[in-house]
């Protein structure tokens, strides 16, 4: 006679640290999931960081020399051929504080706006929360920043050194990581509103690379708001990156035009579109690999 087969657990005794669910609702954001995985993400953070520049001849001098030469062609055509203004600063460092600050923006809504196409492979085979892509890339991207602000600073002290007028303005440096913390959750929302969509609408990773080449112009890196007649000002402050590039050239070079009801715009904005793209980022995780 055939006894039954011994079972070793009972149903009673089986606990799970993790339920996967096929369907949650938009505002099931799971933040404290993404807590957990925070090995992971900076697993991701080293991937991107090592990995960009692997295998070339100069390696990590590209995130030196590329913020220069950009600052090199701006002070030459912006400054000594089209005589842009720059509030009396060197046009050096007026230049190469507004292109570090930017690039910073730029690479965070660029790289976080392909999340699901470039990770479609990864996102297929294993679980874990889809968020942790996307905030990896604002690490590694504030590495990146650094080190380039590091090289703004060199170039500072030296102009002071030079006898230069620089005032810088000690409170507003103080203030710096709350608009470092500002352009992250700008590049992060956009970009994953972006990615959501990308999913249908390939065509739109070429129309944002693009896109915020053009944005730049909208905002003062190659001029200070000063310079804008007033009747187009409304247009430059609409951009919310305006009043957090102006702050940091107040804060590190003591000139630029700051105003706290812009501040706070930039930052209400910045609220408002990190908790759209997580809303939209959140559904969207949820059914991409039918679409991407």
């Amino acid at each position: 006679m055939l006894s039954k087969p011994h079972l070793p657990f009972t149903e009673q005794d089986e606990s799970w640290d993790l339920i996967i669910e096929p369907q949650r609702s938009w505002l099931d954001l799971r933040l404290g999931e993404v807590w957990r995985y925070k090995d992971l993400i900076l697993l991701f953070v080293q991937r991107d960081f090592v990995s960009l520049y692997k295998q070339t001849v100069l390696g990590p001098l590209w995130y030196l020399i590329q913020p220069l030469l950009t600052t090199i062609i701006f002070t030459f055509i912006f400054g000594n051929i089209a005589s842009l203004p720059t509030d009396g600063l060197p046009k050096f460092l007026f230049y190469m504080s507004g292109t570090v600050v930017w690039s910073y923006f730029a690479d965070c809504l660029n790289k976080t706006s392909q999340t699901f196409v470039n990770n479609a492979n990864l996102f297929g085979k294993v679980y874990f929360p889809r968020l942790a892509v996307p905030l990896s890339i604002l690490i590694s991207n504030m590495i990146t920043f650094a080190i380039q602000f590091g090289m703004f600073l060199i170039f500072e002290l030296y102009f002071i050194a030079q006898g230069t007028e620089i005032h810088p303005n000690w409170p507003w440096i103080l203030f710096s990581p709350v608009l470092i913390l500002m352009m992250a959750g700008l590049g992060l929302g956009f970009g994953i509103i972006i990615s959501s969509l990308t999913t249908k609408y390939r065509d739109l990773r070429f129309l944002v690379t693009f896109g915020v080449q053009l944005l730049m112009y909208a905002a003062p890196v190659i001029y200070p708001v000063s310079s804008v007649p007033a009747k187009f000002q409304w247009i430059i402050l609409a951009n919310p990156m305006t009043s957090i590039i102006e702050a940091f050239r107040y804060a590190f070079l003591g000139v630029g035009t700051v105003y706290m009801g812009q501040l706070l715009y930039s930052f209400t904005f910045m609220l408002l579109v990190m908790f759209a793209g997580m809303m939209i980022f959140n559904r969207v995780e949820q059914i991409f690999m039918d679409t991407v």
